[in-house]
């Protein structure tokens, strides 16, 4: 897996990159775990399920949105794993690279703002 050492800016290795991702999953998904846990017991009626299902809805969806990452990270591992190397050595474009990167900041963004 040595494409998965190659440098994508800075000092920063595409490993690592996956590595944070993966890391990020798990911390995100202990933290929503807790916080349903934490919203489950404030339930004695249905005016308080009006107010707190909609919360947890949501942190149910930041849980997809991360296994949506996950779900990315097998793809691209599959595709640098299935390279044949050359300049292209993690088998996708750098057109590609760029619109991970972004999707990945959008995501990022959008976790962060919720």
């Amino acid at each position: 897996m040595g494409s998965l050492d190659s440098v994508v800016f800075g000092k920063k290795k595409f490993s690592d990159i996956l590595s944070e991702i993966y890391d990020n999953q798990k911390r995100k998904e202990k933290q929503i775990s807790g916080l349903i846990a934490e919203l489950k017991p404030l339930i004695n009626d249905i005016g308080d399920a009006t107010l707190i299902v909609p919360l947890i809805k949501e942190y149910l969806e930041i849980g997809v949105k991360n296994d949506e990452q996950l779900i990315k990270m097998s793809t691209i591992v599959q595709r640098a794993l299935n390279s044949s190397g050359g300049e292209e050595s993690l088998g996708i474009t750098e057109e590609e690279k760029q619109e991970l990167l972004k999707e990945l900041d959008k995501i990022t963004l959008e976790t962060n703002k919720k």
